[in-house]
């Protein structure tokens, strides 16, 4: 409880720093949009709150994000969500592979065990 009652403190204390914290928390329902639509409108509107805040860091993220924008899209489609446990172990599996093929210089034959790897066994 100490914690949250410095925090607040600080945030009073610091307005800069309390809209940048707001802005951060805020940013994090933009992965709760089940359209792009919706996402577009919450994305564009976040970057309006940013606007005149003189926050370098946060304005080189959102043309970050813009820039990946297609793939943030795809993810809003509710038949692309993947469990992060899964994507967990396929790195996993990735990490492990690359471990074994310690030294090997061919991009082309990694990518093509991690694709196998996945493969059902017959």
């Amino acid at each position: 409880m100490d914690g949250r009652r410095s925090l607040a403190k600080l945030l009073r204390a610091n307005k800069r720093l309390n809209t940048a914290y707001v802005l951060k928390e805020s940013f994090g329902q933009l992965w709760d949009y089940q359209s792009e639509a919706g996402a577009r409108r919450f994305f564009e509107h976040w970057k309006q709150a940013l606007k005149w805040q003189r926050l370098k860091p946060y304005e080189n993220f959102a043309r970050m994000i813009d820039k990946h924008w297609s793939g943030i899209a795809a993810y809003c489609e509710p038949q692309n969500k993947v469990a992060l446990g899964f994507v967990e172990g396929v790195n996993n599996k990735i990490r492990v592979l690359q471990r074994r093929a310690y030294g090997l210089r061919d991009e082309e034959y990694l990518r093509l065990k991690v694709l196998t790897c996945m493969l059902p066994e017959l």
